[in-house]
C-alpha cells in the first residue's frame, strides 16, 4: 500500500475524528489563551495596505452600464502580512513584521497603523525601488463592486534582501514561531526561503508556518506547517479535490514532495482538514453561521494557529482555535480581526 493509499484508507475509516470539543480540551484552550501576551511571533511576507471606499448605489450610470456609487466613507487598514500582524495583536499576542514598503505616503500611513499597535517596525524596509502595495475595494450595499490594485511585483533588490536577512539572523532567537505570509508579490522568494531555512535551522524549536501561494512550491520545502485553501492545495498537488479521498491524496502528495510536518487545508463551508505525519486526518466542521466577506480570513487562520501553537497547544487544538476564529471573521465585512473573547464565546 502506498502512502497516499494508506492516507485515503485512514480518512475513509475515520471521517469525524476530533469534531467534538470536550470540557478538558476547552479548559486547556482557555488556559493557553492566557499565555498569548507572552508569545512573540515573527511575520514575514508581502505587506499590503487595504483601502476601502464605502457607499451606496441607487442608479446606473447614463455613461456606461455600471453602478454609480455615492461615497459615504473610506478607510485604510493593514492588509496582507500586516493583517496577520493585526490579527495577532487583536488576539492579545505580540509580533514583529518583516517585509518591504515604499518611500511613499501609503508607506507612511502603514507605519502609523503599525505603531498604533505598539509593534516594532525594525523589520520593515523602505525601498525606493517599488511602491507600497495598495488594494482599493469599493463596497456598496455590503457587496464589493470593484477592486483595483497599485503594486509592483517581482524579486527584491539585492540590497533590500540582504537587509532583510540580516534582521532575521540577528533577531530570530527572540521569537516562538515564524509566519510566512505569501501574497505572490515577490517578497517570499526562493532565495529568501532558503536563507530562512538555514537561519531557523539553528533554532529547531521554532516552527515555520506558511500561508502559501501555489507558484514555485519548492520554496516551502522543509516548512513545519502549510495552510493552503482547497484551491491552492489542488494546484500544489496537481490533483483535483472532489471528495475526502482526493483531499487526502492531495495532502499526501504535497507532504511527500515538500517534506512538511503538517498541512491544514481550509475548505470553506466544509471547514478544515489537518493532516499530520503518522496520524489519521483531523476533520473540523465549519462553525460559521453567516458569511459576509472572506477577505483576510486566511490571515486570521494562520495568526490564531501560530499563537495557539506557540502557547503550548497541540496542532489539533490549535487547528480548532483557528477554525473558530475563521468562523467568526467571515461574518464581518472588510479586512477584520477576532478577539480571544469572541473565540471563547463560541467555545461555550
Amino acid at each position: 500500500m502506498t502512502a497516499i493509499e494508506g492516507r485515503k484508507s485512514r480518512i475513509a475509516s475515520n471521517r469525524s475524528r476530533g469534531t467534538t470539543l470536550d470540557s478538558d480540551r476547552r479548559k486547556k484552550i482557555k488556559a493557553a489563551f492566557t499565555k498569548f501576551p507572552a508569545t512573540r511571533i515573527l511575520v514575514i511576507g508581502d505587506i499590503i495596505i487595504d483601502h476601502f471606499i464605502w457607499g451606496s448605489v441607487s442608479r446606473i450610470s447614463p455613461e456606461a452600464p455600471v453602478p454609480v456609487v455615492n461615497v459615504t466613507g473610506e478607510n485604510l487598514l493593514l492588509g496582507g502580512a500586516a493583517n496577520v500582524l493585526n490579527n495577532i495583536y487583536a488576539l492579545g499576542g505580540e509580533a514583529t513584521l518583516c517585509g518591504l514598503i515604499g518611500r511613499d505616503i501609503m508607506g507612511d500611513h502603514l507605519l502609523e497603523l503599525i505603531e498604533r499597535l505598539n509593534s516594532s517596525t525594525a523589520g520593515i524596509i523602505r525601498s525606493a525601488n517599488r511602491p507600497t502595495t495598495k488594494k482599493t475595494r469599493i463596497i456598496a450595499q455590503h457587496q464589493q463592486v470593484v477592486r483595483f490594485d497599485r503594486e509592483k511585483t517581482g524579486p527584491l533588490q539585492k540590497e533590500d534582501l540582504e537587509t532583510m536577512l540580516t534582521f532575521l539572523a540577528e533577531n530570530i532567537s527572540s521569537f516562538q514561531a515564524v509566519i510566512v505570509s505569501d501574497y505572490n508579490k515577490g517578497i517570499v522568494s526562493g532565495e529568501l526561503m532558503a536563507a530562512l531555512k538555514k537561519i531557523v535551522g539553528k533554532h529547531p524549536e521554532i516552527p515555520v508556518i506558511v500561508d502559501p501561494k501555489p507558484k514555485c512550491i519548492e520554496r516551502f520545502s522543509g516548512a513545519t506547517i502549510l495552510t493552503p485553501n482547497s484551491h491552492e492545495a489542488e494546484l500544489m498537488a496537481g490533483l483535483e479535490i472532489r471528495d475526502e479521498q482526493s483531499l487526502a491524496g492531495a495532502a499526501a502528495l504535497i507532504q511527500n514532495k515538500l517534506k512538511v510536518d503538517a498541512i491544514l487545508i481550509t475548505r470553506g463551508e466544509a471547514g478544515m482538514a489537518l493532516f499530520e505525519k503518522g496520524k489519521t486526518p483531523f476533520l473540523i466542521p465549519t462553525v460559521a453561521k453567516e458569511v459576509f466577506d472572506v477577505t483576510g480570513a486566511g490571515d486570521t487562520v494562520i495568526a490564531s494557529l501560530a499563537l495557539a501553537r506557540a502557547a503550548g497547544l497541540s496542532l489539533e487544538e490549535a487547528a480548532i482555535v483557528a477554525n473558530q476564529a475563521a468562523g467568526i471573521v467571515v461574518g464581518k465585512l472588510g479586512t477584520a480581526t477576532v478577539t480571544r473573547a469572541e473565540i471563547l464565546g463560541t467555545l461555550r
